[in-house]
Protein backbone atom coordinates (compact mmCIF):
# COMPACT_ATOMS: atom_id res chain seq x y z
CA UNK A 1 0.00 0.00 0.00
CA UNK A 2 2.93 1.98 0.22
CA UNK A 3 3.82 4.35 -2.65
CA UNK A 4 7.79 3.18 -2.28
CA UNK A 5 8.62 5.39 -5.46
CA UNK A 6 6.63 8.47 -3.49
CA UNK A 7 8.33 7.79 -0.24
CA UNK A 8 11.91 7.19 -1.81
CA UNK A 9 11.68 10.72 -4.21
CA UNK A 10 10.50 11.96 -0.50
CA UNK A 11 13.54 11.08 1.31
CA UNK A 12 15.93 12.10 -0.82
CA UNK A 13 14.59 15.42 -0.89
CA UNK A 14 14.71 15.83 2.74
CA UNK A 15 18.03 15.07 2.86
CA UNK A 16 19.05 17.60 0.21
CA UNK A 17 17.49 20.10 2.65
CA UNK A 18 20.50 21.47 4.50
CA UNK A 19 19.14 21.23 8.14
CA UNK A 20 22.47 21.11 10.36
CA UNK A 21 21.51 21.50 14.36
CA UNK A 22 20.35 25.26 14.80
CA UNK A 23 19.79 25.84 11.04
CA UNK A 24 16.55 23.87 10.39
CA UNK A 25 14.31 26.37 9.48
CA UNK A 26 14.47 25.25 5.45
CA UNK A 27 13.60 21.87 6.81
CA UNK A 28 10.59 23.00 8.76
CA UNK A 29 9.09 25.06 6.22
CA UNK A 30 8.90 22.54 3.46
CA UNK A 31 7.49 20.19 6.38
CA UNK A 32 4.97 22.44 7.15
CA UNK A 33 3.87 23.20 3.57
CA UNK A 34 4.24 19.39 3.19
CA UNK A 35 1.72 18.75 5.84
CA UNK A 36 -0.54 21.84 4.50
CA UNK A 37 -0.61 20.18 1.11
CA UNK A 38 -1.91 17.14 3.51
CA UNK A 39 -4.67 18.86 4.72
CA UNK A 40 -3.69 19.46 8.38
CA UNK A 41 -3.59 22.15 10.46
CA UNK A 42 -0.14 22.80 11.42
CA UNK A 43 0.86 24.55 15.06
CA UNK A 44 5.05 25.67 14.72
CA UNK A 45 6.36 27.48 18.02
CA UNK A 46 9.39 29.80 18.96
CA UNK A 47 11.57 26.66 20.46
CA UNK A 48 14.74 27.65 18.74
CA UNK A 49 15.18 30.89 20.11
CA UNK A 50 16.08 29.06 23.68
CA UNK A 51 19.41 27.89 22.32
CA UNK A 52 20.10 29.94 18.79
CA UNK A 53 18.38 27.87 16.22
CA UNK A 54 16.45 29.87 13.20
CA UNK A 55 14.23 27.16 13.43
CA UNK A 56 11.12 25.40 15.15
CA UNK A 57 9.32 22.33 16.23
CA UNK A 58 6.67 20.87 13.82
CA UNK A 59 3.36 19.59 15.19
CA UNK A 60 -0.24 18.32 13.57
CA UNK A 61 -2.80 16.48 14.69
CA UNK A 62 -4.38 13.73 12.95
CA UNK A 63 -7.98 13.26 14.29
CA UNK A 64 -8.65 9.27 14.33
CA UNK A 65 -11.91 7.04 12.50
CA UNK A 66 -10.47 4.32 15.39
CA UNK A 67 -11.63 4.44 18.73
CA UNK A 68 -8.23 4.95 20.96
CA UNK A 69 -6.13 7.16 23.04
CA UNK A 70 -3.90 9.42 20.44
CA UNK A 71 -0.44 8.30 19.88
CA UNK A 72 2.78 10.59 19.14
CA UNK A 73 4.59 10.29 16.23
CA UNK A 74 7.58 11.50 16.58
CA UNK A 75 11.15 11.97 14.21
CA UNK A 76 13.40 14.96 14.69
CA UNK A 77 14.62 17.19 11.38
CA UNK A 78 18.02 18.07 12.32
CA UNK A 79 21.61 16.52 11.37
CA UNK A 80 24.55 16.74 12.48
CA UNK A 81 27.90 18.04 10.84
CA UNK A 82 29.09 17.70 7.80
CA UNK A 83 25.61 17.61 6.95
CA UNK A 84 25.34 20.27 3.97
CA UNK A 85 24.98 19.92 0.28
CA UNK A 86 24.30 16.30 0.72
CA UNK A 87 24.43 14.12 -3.03
CA UNK A 88 23.07 10.90 -2.03
CA UNK A 89 23.85 8.04 -4.16
CA UNK A 90 21.96 4.93 -4.72
CA UNK A 91 23.87 1.33 -5.48
CA UNK A 92 22.30 -1.81 -5.05
CA UNK A 93 19.35 -0.57 -3.34
CA UNK A 94 21.47 1.12 -0.49
CA UNK A 95 21.48 4.98 -0.38
CA UNK A 96 24.60 6.73 0.83
CA UNK A 97 26.52 9.82 -0.16
CA UNK A 98 29.96 10.62 -2.09
CA UNK A 99 31.81 10.44 1.25
CA UNK A 100 31.77 13.75 1.74
CA UNK A 101 29.00 14.14 4.15
CA UNK A 102 26.39 12.10 6.15
CA UNK A 103 23.21 11.24 4.59
CA UNK A 104 20.93 12.50 7.03
CA UNK A 105 18.96 9.15 7.45
CA UNK A 106 19.10 10.34 11.16
CA UNK A 107 16.79 11.27 11.22
CA UNK A 108 14.87 11.90 7.90
CA UNK A 109 14.09 8.72 7.26
CA UNK A 110 11.72 8.37 10.43
CA UNK A 111 9.95 11.72 8.90
CA UNK A 112 9.56 10.14 5.45
CA UNK A 113 8.24 7.41 6.66
CA UNK A 114 5.52 9.06 8.90
CA UNK A 115 4.92 11.28 6.07
CA UNK A 116 4.44 8.18 3.77
CA UNK A 117 2.12 6.44 5.60
CA UNK A 118 -0.10 10.20 6.33
CA UNK A 119 0.02 10.52 2.40
CA UNK A 120 -1.25 6.81 1.98
CA UNK A 121 -3.68 7.47 4.77
CA UNK A 122 -5.20 10.45 3.60
CA UNK A 123 -5.55 9.66 -0.55
CA UNK A 124 -7.08 6.32 0.42
CA UNK A 125 -9.46 7.37 3.06
CA UNK A 126 -8.28 4.71 5.67
CA UNK A 127 -9.55 4.32 8.93
CA UNK A 128 -6.75 5.40 11.43
CA UNK A 129 -6.04 6.03 14.78
CA UNK A 130 -5.48 9.82 16.76
CA UNK A 131 -2.00 10.50 16.76
CA UNK A 132 0.24 13.77 17.19
CA UNK A 133 2.61 14.19 14.36
CA UNK A 134 6.05 15.60 15.65
CA UNK A 135 8.89 17.17 13.84
CA UNK A 136 11.73 18.41 16.36
CA UNK A 137 14.53 20.79 15.59
CA UNK A 138 17.67 20.81 18.04
CA UNK A 139 17.42 16.68 19.02
CA UNK A 140 21.85 16.40 18.15
CA UNK A 141 22.40 18.92 20.18
CA UNK A 142 21.05 17.65 23.61
CA UNK A 143 17.29 17.53 22.53
CA UNK A 144 16.97 21.17 22.97
CA UNK A 145 13.93 21.20 20.83
CA UNK A 146 11.99 18.94 23.04
CA UNK A 147 13.61 20.46 26.13
CA UNK A 148 11.98 23.96 24.97
CA UNK A 149 8.47 22.37 23.00
CA UNK A 150 5.10 23.40 24.72
CA UNK A 151 3.82 19.99 25.72
CA UNK A 152 0.35 21.44 26.48
CA UNK A 153 -0.07 21.19 22.61
CA UNK A 154 0.36 17.53 22.62
CA UNK A 155 -2.64 15.30 23.07
CA UNK A 156 -0.89 11.62 23.31
CA UNK A 157 0.33 10.08 26.21
CA UNK A 158 2.64 7.24 24.78
CA UNK A 159 4.97 8.10 22.23
CA UNK A 160 6.71 6.43 19.33
CA UNK A 161 10.45 8.06 18.42
CA UNK A 162 11.50 6.50 15.42
CA UNK A 163 15.10 7.47 15.73
CA UNK A 164 16.96 4.35 16.22
CA UNK A 165 19.31 2.75 13.98
CA UNK A 166 19.37 -1.12 12.64
CA UNK A 167 16.76 -3.41 11.12
CA UNK A 168 12.95 -2.05 10.96
CA UNK A 169 11.22 -3.89 13.85
CA UNK A 170 13.79 -3.29 17.02
CA UNK A 171 12.45 -1.51 19.79
CA UNK A 172 14.59 0.26 22.87
CA UNK A 173 12.73 0.15 25.73
CA UNK A 174 15.04 1.76 27.47
CA UNK A 175 17.58 4.56 27.29
CA UNK A 176 20.55 6.06 29.88
CA UNK A 177 20.07 9.73 31.28
CA UNK A 178 22.88 12.10 30.95
CA UNK A 179 25.41 13.77 33.13
CA UNK A 180 27.70 16.79 32.07
CA UNK A 181 30.92 17.72 33.55
CA UNK A 182 32.69 21.18 33.19
CA UNK A 183 36.24 21.32 35.42
CA UNK A 184 38.46 24.28 35.31
CA UNK A 185 41.38 23.34 37.17
CA UNK A 186 43.44 26.67 38.16
CA UNK A 187 47.10 26.24 39.43
CA UNK A 188 49.76 28.78 39.64
CA UNK A 189 51.85 29.90 36.72
CA UNK A 190 55.89 30.18 36.54
CA UNK A 191 58.90 30.00 34.85
CA UNK A 192 59.37 26.29 33.91
CA UNK A 193 62.92 26.79 33.36
CA UNK A 194 63.93 29.08 36.16
CA UNK A 195 61.32 28.60 38.66
CA UNK A 196 59.09 25.59 38.09
CA UNK A 197 58.85 24.32 41.68
CA UNK A 198 57.25 28.07 42.63
CA UNK A 199 54.01 26.58 40.21
CA UNK A 200 51.39 24.55 40.57
CA UNK A 201 50.65 22.65 36.80
CA UNK A 202 47.25 22.11 36.45
CA UNK A 203 47.40 19.99 33.54
CA UNK A 204 49.43 17.85 36.48
CA UNK A 205 46.62 18.06 38.58
CA UNK A 206 44.07 17.24 36.01
CA UNK A 207 46.28 14.17 34.53
CA UNK A 208 46.36 13.05 38.81
CA UNK A 209 42.41 13.10 38.83
CA UNK A 210 42.02 11.36 35.10
CA UNK A 211 44.49 8.71 36.31
CA UNK A 212 42.67 8.15 39.69
CA UNK A 213 38.93 7.71 37.79
CA UNK A 214 37.05 4.76 36.49
CA UNK A 215 36.14 5.27 32.55
CA UNK A 216 34.38 4.59 29.43
CA UNK A 217 32.40 1.19 30.19
CA UNK A 218 31.44 0.71 33.84
CA UNK A 219 29.17 -1.94 33.88
CA UNK A 220 26.20 -3.16 31.48
CA UNK A 221 24.28 0.11 32.22
CA UNK A 222 26.81 2.61 32.87
CA UNK A 223 29.70 4.20 30.73
CA UNK A 224 31.37 7.37 30.72
CA UNK A 225 33.81 9.66 28.81
CA UNK A 226 36.32 12.03 28.63
CA UNK A 227 35.91 14.16 25.33
CA UNK A 228 37.78 17.30 26.65
CA UNK A 229 41.15 17.73 28.17
CA UNK A 230 42.47 21.22 27.33
CA UNK A 231 45.09 23.50 28.31
CA UNK A 232 47.52 25.15 26.23
CA UNK A 233 50.99 27.09 27.23
CA UNK A 234 54.43 27.38 26.34
CA UNK A 235 56.94 25.13 27.11
CA UNK A 236 58.44 27.52 29.38
CA UNK A 237 55.64 28.00 31.31
CA UNK A 238 53.91 26.00 34.28
CA UNK A 239 49.73 26.08 32.48
CA UNK A 240 47.82 27.95 34.80
CA UNK A 241 44.53 26.37 33.79
CA UNK A 242 43.33 23.30 32.52
CA UNK A 243 39.59 22.93 31.53
CA UNK A 244 37.81 18.96 31.31
CA UNK A 245 34.65 18.28 29.36
CA UNK A 246 33.32 14.60 30.46
CA UNK A 247 29.65 13.09 30.37
CA UNK A 248 28.60 10.11 32.05
CA UNK A 249 25.57 7.83 30.84
CA UNK A 250 23.58 5.47 32.69
CA UNK A 251 20.15 3.60 32.50
CA UNK A 252 20.03 3.32 36.34
CA UNK A 253 19.60 6.96 38.36
CA UNK A 254 21.97 5.69 41.29
CA UNK A 255 25.00 4.55 39.11
CA UNK A 256 24.73 7.63 37.23
CA UNK A 257 24.90 10.35 40.12
CA UNK A 258 27.34 7.75 41.56
CA UNK A 259 29.90 7.83 38.61
CA UNK A 260 30.07 11.54 38.31
CA UNK A 261 30.59 12.10 42.47
CA UNK A 262 33.19 10.02 41.88
CA UNK A 263 34.89 11.78 38.83
CA UNK A 264 34.61 15.14 40.65
CA UNK A 265 35.90 13.33 44.00
CA UNK A 266 38.95 12.48 42.07
CA UNK A 267 39.93 15.49 40.71
CA UNK A 268 39.17 17.31 44.18
CA UNK A 269 41.71 15.30 45.75
CA UNK A 270 44.14 15.22 43.06
CA UNK A 271 43.70 19.29 43.15
CA UNK A 272 44.22 19.23 47.21
CA UNK A 273 46.94 17.24 47.15
CA UNK A 274 49.32 19.55 44.50
CA UNK A 275 47.65 22.92 45.74
CA UNK A 276 45.48 23.48 42.70
CA UNK A 277 41.71 24.76 43.07
CA UNK A 278 39.02 23.45 41.06
CA UNK A 279 36.01 24.79 39.77
CA UNK A 280 33.53 21.64 38.43
CA UNK A 281 29.41 21.85 37.76
CA UNK A 282 27.75 18.48 36.84
CA UNK A 283 24.46 19.05 34.80
CA UNK A 284 22.04 16.30 34.18
CA UNK A 285 21.42 16.62 30.48
CA UNK A 286 18.92 14.05 30.66
CA UNK A 287 17.30 11.41 32.62
CA UNK A 288 16.83 7.42 31.64
CA UNK A 289 13.59 6.35 30.55
CA UNK A 290 12.08 2.59 31.14
CA UNK A 291 9.37 0.59 29.72
CA UNK A 292 9.15 -3.11 30.14
CA UNK A 293 8.95 -5.55 27.58
CA UNK A 294 5.18 -7.02 28.05
CA UNK A 295 3.96 -3.17 28.07
CA UNK A 296 1.01 -2.52 25.94
CA UNK A 297 2.97 -0.16 23.34
CA UNK A 298 5.61 -2.62 22.59
CA UNK A 299 3.09 -5.43 22.27
CA UNK A 300 1.18 -3.37 19.91
CA UNK A 301 4.71 -2.43 17.41
CA UNK A 302 5.12 -6.35 17.76
CA UNK A 303 1.36 -6.87 16.49
CA UNK A 304 2.36 -4.32 13.51
CA UNK A 305 5.54 -6.13 13.20
CA UNK A 306 3.73 -9.80 13.04
CA UNK A 307 1.12 -8.86 10.32
CA UNK A 308 3.95 -7.08 8.27
CA UNK A 309 6.04 -10.53 8.85
CA UNK A 310 8.83 -8.17 9.76
CA UNK A 311 10.92 -9.86 13.21
CA UNK A 312 10.37 -7.85 16.34
CA UNK A 313 12.86 -7.24 18.78
CA UNK A 314 13.32 -5.67 21.73
CA UNK A 315 17.33 -3.64 22.93
CA UNK A 316 18.26 -1.67 25.66
CA UNK A 317 19.21 1.66 24.19
CA UNK A 318 22.76 3.62 24.79
CA UNK A 319 21.94 6.89 23.48
CA UNK A 320 19.76 9.74 24.36
CA UNK A 321 16.89 11.05 22.24
CA UNK A 322 13.57 12.92 22.21
CA UNK A 323 12.02 10.00 24.47
CA UNK A 324 14.03 10.75 27.14
CA UNK A 325 13.02 14.52 27.10
CA UNK A 326 9.33 13.17 26.89
CA UNK A 327 9.23 10.93 29.84
CA UNK A 328 10.19 14.15 32.07
CA UNK A 329 6.94 15.24 30.61
CA UNK A 330 4.89 11.79 31.80
CA UNK A 331 4.49 10.50 27.96
CA UNK A 332 5.40 7.13 27.64
CA UNK A 333 7.88 6.54 25.16
CA UNK A 334 9.65 3.82 22.58
CA UNK A 335 12.10 4.33 20.03
CA UNK A 336 12.06 2.58 17.03
CA UNK A 337 14.59 1.72 14.33
CA UNK A 338 14.62 2.98 10.97
CA UNK A 339 17.19 0.99 9.00
CA UNK A 340 19.69 3.23 9.01
CA UNK A 341 23.54 2.60 9.70
CA UNK A 342 26.76 3.93 10.67
CA UNK A 343 24.82 7.26 11.52
CA UNK A 344 26.86 9.94 12.36
CA UNK A 345 29.27 9.44 9.81
CA UNK A 346 29.84 10.17 6.04
CA UNK A 347 29.64 6.08 5.48
CA UNK A 348 26.70 6.59 6.85
CA UNK A 349 23.59 4.27 4.62
CA UNK A 350 20.18 3.66 4.13
CA UNK A 351 18.34 -0.07 2.94
CA UNK A 352 15.73 1.37 0.08
CA UNK A 353 14.16 -2.00 1.62
CA UNK A 354 13.80 -0.63 5.08
CA UNK A 355 13.01 2.15 4.10
CA UNK A 356 9.63 0.52 2.91
CA UNK A 357 9.54 -1.28 5.82
CA UNK A 358 9.86 1.40 8.29
CA UNK A 359 6.81 3.46 6.33
CA UNK A 360 4.74 0.34 6.34
CA UNK A 361 5.26 -0.07 9.77
CA UNK A 362 4.20 3.03 10.61
CA UNK A 363 1.08 2.82 8.60
CA UNK A 364 0.40 -0.52 10.21
CA UNK A 365 0.69 1.68 13.55
CA UNK A 366 -1.38 4.15 12.41
CA UNK A 367 -4.42 2.15 10.92
CA UNK A 368 -4.57 -1.01 13.84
Amino acid sequence: MINEKRLLDTFLEYVQIDSETKNEKAMGERLVQDLKALGFEVQTDRAGEAFGSNGFNVHAFLEGTIPGDPTIFCAHMDTVAPGNGIRPVIKDGIIGTDGSTILAGDDKSGIAAIMEALAVIKEKDLPHRSADILFTIGEEGGMNGAKNMDYSMLKGKEAMVFDAGGDTGKVLTCGPGQIKINATITGRSSHAGLAPEAGISAIQAAAKGIAKMNLLRIDEETTCNIGTLRSEYATNIVPEKAVLVAEVRSRDLDKLNAQAAHMKQCLEEACQELGASLDIDLSTNYVSFRVDNDDELVKRVFAACGRLGIPASTEKGGGGSDANVMALHGIKPVVLSTGMTKVHTTEETLKVEELNKCAALVLDLLTN
